[in-house]
């Protein structure tokens, strides 16, 4: 039975071992600019003995954007920037994926010249970001009520994550990740409890998974199938969504993925967002409709790690904030040594603190 320790062979390239770092928002990038940091090449670098990292969502657009200081891929200073980080990663054997991202309606107008974000359908996410306060010092402020998004829009922003997976090439990563959970606009357009449209994005199954799978299709048309992957959120609480019926659009997607032959399908499980635990028939049920590789993230421990690998329910674990206070967390879960405590207050923004100064055992 396959192990974390074990290598596993994706359609793109082999990863050494099965333990996968899962792609977190940290807000260090450089402001103005968004562009990444030589400070990030540290924080990524330090975490290279992961099978697979998956970056933090990157916004594919200045229309993207929904946290102060996360990265993009849009301009060529963000491109020189990330192509820093692959680089640092490559030289110590590590493999990368780039999370591409739209916030959709999870926005301030501070990003967005004035403006409210935009969305499925005008449904506002009653909760909060993080912008920049007038002292300089992070702030949560509420979202305004987004735009609904006209059909005539749509193609537009499927190019914008097309050009950004060319972006993503030039930057020098292994392949790309498109964000469709969590709650931002592309699981907006999937979700009924955002999604109120009444013409063909909107309505039953087949609609509301019609732009997201426009999305990745162009992303596949932008690279190829082998090398793109795709994270689903079914049943998340998360970004204002009550996601009661994600299961069966959950399936759904995973099923297009399938017949897409997409590099891997990402399970983010809901039960790290306050979320329900999913039970092992929507498992089997998710393995019978996606044949590929599955990526399961959310509240792993090595044991569960092991009962979901043994039963071939999943492929790899990704793991969040266990690697954020433990650089060489694969080194601890093969040894069982004890981990680092996460410092909880210093994850989101600021510098070193919290981010590149968690020790690793050969410290």
């Amino acid at each position: 039975m396959p192990t974390l320790r074990d290598s596993l062979s994706l359609p793109a390239f082999s990863t050494t071992n099965r333990v996968f770092m899962a792609p977190m928002t940290r807000m260090r990038s450089a402001q103005p600019g968004d562009v990444p940091t030589d400070l990030m090449s540290e924080y990524y670098t330090q975490r290279a003995g992961a099978g697979l990292i998956v970056t933090e969502g990157s916004q594919i657009s200045p229309q993207g954007k929904g946290y102060f200081a996360t990265p993009g891929i849009h301009t060529d200073e963000q491109i020189a920037g990330w192509r820093r980080i692959t680089d640092a990663v490559h030289d110590k054997g590590g493999k990368i994926a780039l999370q591409l991202w739209h916030v959709g309606r999870v926005t301030h107008s501070v990003f967005q010249g004035g403006e409210p974000g935009v969305s499925a359908s005008a449904v506002p996410f009653r909760g909060t970001t993080t912008i920049q306060g007038p002292d300089g010092e992070l702030v949560t402020a509420p979202c305004p009520t987004p735009r609904a998004l006209t059909v005539e829009e749509l193609p537009g922003i499927v190019e914008d994550y097309r050009r950004a997976t060319v972006n993503a090439r030039s930057a020098g990563f292994d392949m790309v990740e498109i964000h469709g959970a969590n709650g931002y606009l592309l699981q907006q357009f999937m979700s009924i409890s955002s999604n109120q449209r009444d013409d063909e994005y909107g309505g039953s199954i087949d609609n509301r998974a019609r732009f997201p799978l426009e999305v990745v299709d162009a992303v596949v048309d932008a690279w190829d199938a082998a090398h793109v992957g795709m994270r689903i959120s079914p049943m998340i609480k998360f970004g204002g969504l009550d996601d009661s019926d994600g299961l069966e659009m959950g399936l759904h997607i995973a099923s297009e993925l399938n017949r897409r032959e997409l590099g891997y399908l990402h399970l983010c499980e809901p039960d790290w967002a306050d979320g329900p635990e999913l039970d092992d028939d929507f498992r089997i049920k998710l393995r019978e409709a996606f044949n590929g590789v599955i990526i399961a993230a959310g509240n792993y421990t090595a044991t569960k790690s092991a009962r979901v690998l043994e039963a071939g329910w999943a492929d790899a674990i990704a793991f969040g904030r266990p690697f954020i206070a433990n650089p060489d967390l694969p080194h601890r879960l093969f040894n069982d040594t004890p981990l680092n405590e996460l410092r909880p207050e210093l994850i989101y923004g600021g510098g070193a603190a919290g981010y590149t100064d968690y020790p690793a055992l050969t410290d």
